[in-house]
């Protein structure tokens, strides 16, 4: 059986799928905003340990479709290294029909195009990024350790290679002071990647505001609700999309969108409108469900 390594962290839609520890804690974790992983110390999980878990669930084979790898991000592995875990866990559980992972972009520009095919063809299929905003300024100032370009073009060399992405933007995450910069630029280098899924979440304190703002690197003023709002609508209105699903319904939006993009960019902008030009009564998420 597989005894994890506590707190473990997966995506809304990895409910029902077999979550393999590769790695524990992120091999960056000095953003500004991610108290995730502030418990771990960074170490990669010796091979034999993990494909004894895998073999432990041999017995369940026929019911495992899916497996995502834990813990931030496990494409921090080399490339033999997840090939070889591929392979066992094609060879292990023969209804497999997806492996996916949280990455960032700098562990997947570390992978050569060939590479990044060969992972896809060996059934990778989906990376979960948190890019968080798409604005140069801001990015430094939360110590991402990426910029627009780097993202970007990680992300479509990905993408090029047949790996889907589920990509998230953090509302709020600059402030007052970024707010109109970070929603614009955040749309802008969506648009480059123009990926198969995309989620907004609310900046949201776990240690309380005043954590958040020793770490954040300069003053840091909170959006209030309906500045947040206001902010999805920027957002929003610059988003141009081929055919990408959008959801904003995580537990720290106020305001749930769920639709297609472009598809249903108008619907949603009315959706943003109706509240902006009538807050009394908007029909937002209480205070009370927002609890994470």
């Amino acid at each position: 059986m597989i005894n994890y390594d506590e707190p473990l962290f997966r995506p809304p839609s990895e409910a029902y799928s077999l979550i393999l520890q590769v790695s524990l804690g992120c091999a960056w974790n000095k953003c500004a905003f991610c108290e995730m992983y502030s418990s771990k110390q960074f170490r990669v999980r010796p091979e034999e340990e993990v494909f004894a878990e895998i073999e432990s669930m041999a017995p369940h084979a026929d019911q495992i479709r899916k497996v995502f790898l834990a813990d931030g991000n496990a494409m921090v592995l080399s490339f033999d290294k997840l090939s070889r875990l591929l392979d066992k866990l094609n060879a292990t559980f023969p209804k497999l029909n997806r492996v996916s992972a949280y990455a960032i972009p700098r562990d997947i520009e570390c992978k050569t195009d060939e590479e990044l095919k060969i992972l896809a063809a060996k059934g990778l299929k989906l990376l979960y990024v948190g890019i968080e905003s798409g604005d140069d300024e801001l990015l430094q100032v939360i110590n991402k350790g990426e910029d627009f370009s780097s993202t970007s073009s990680a992300l479509k060399k990905a993408r090029q290679a047949g790996i889907k992405l589920s990509v998230m933007i953090l509302n709020g995450l600059g402030g007052q002071k970024y707010s109109e910069q970070h929603a614009i630029n955040s749309a802008k280098v969506v648009n480059e990647i123009q990926p198969e899924f995309l989620s907004t979440l609310v900046l949201s304190y776990p240690y309380g505001e005043e954590h958040f703002k020793q770490k954040f690197k300069e003053e840091f003023i909170p959006l209030n609700t309906i500045e947040l709002i206001a902010e999805m609508k920027v957002f929003m209105e610059t988003l141009e999309l081929e055919n990408t699903v959008f959801r904003s319904d995580h537990a720290s939006n106020y305001l749930i969108l769920r639709g297609n993009l472009n598809r249903d960019k108008e619907e949603l902008l009315n959706r943003i409108n109706g509240v902006l030009n009538d807050p009394a009564n908007a029909k937002l998420r209480p205070e009370w469900m927002r609890g994470l």
